[in-house]
């Protein structure tokens, strides 16, 4: 457990040296995330102690942000003060995600929309039985078959 923890905080503060160094614009534990992701994949896999680590400081994730609940308590007349400014950067910045995850997406995603729509079948039960007898959702137990009251649509029965 010490060996993955000290790893990770190794990485932080390695990205933390770095920005401090170069002057990149960019938090410290973001460039240490990019060192470790890239150790990682020159490693090939993920360490299993390193795993068992980060699943239980995921499982623990809410807890984190107890700190931060607790700097906004303590500065609730200065963000009273700056609600609007607050709001606008929350809308703007959510939209600007939502946007950005489209066109990653859109990017990412199959372009070949006829061989996505074949292998997908339509999702209307009217297309999906489109060209099958009608069906009588009430079971008929007198041996008649059962049929359509319905009447022809504008072009007549379908042929």
């Amino acid at each position: 457990m010490i060996a993955p923890l000290t790893a990770l905080l190794v990485c932080q503060l390695a990205g933390e040296f770095a920005v401090r160094l170069t002057g990149i614009p960019l938090p410290g534990p973001v460039l240490g995330m990019a060192l470790l992701f890239t150790f990682l994949l020159l490693r090939g896999r993920v360490p299993e102690s390193l795993d068992r680590l980060t699943d239980g400081l995921l499982g623990n994730l809410s807890l984190l942000f107890v700190p931060a609940g607790v700097g906004v308590m303590l500065h609730l007349p200065l963000v009273a003060r700056e609600w609007v400014p607050i709001a606008a950067s929350l809308l703007v910045s959510t939209l600007a995600t939502i946007a950005v995850t489209a066109l990653v997406m859109r990017a990412l995603a199959p372009h070949d929309s006829a061989a996505r729509h074949d292998d997908n079948p339509p999702h209307d039960s009217a297309a999906r039985n489109e060209g099958s007898p009608p069906h009588d959702s009430a079971a008929r137990h007198d041996g008649n078959p059962p049929h359509d009251d319905t009447p022809p649509g504008p072009a007549g029965p379908p042929p």
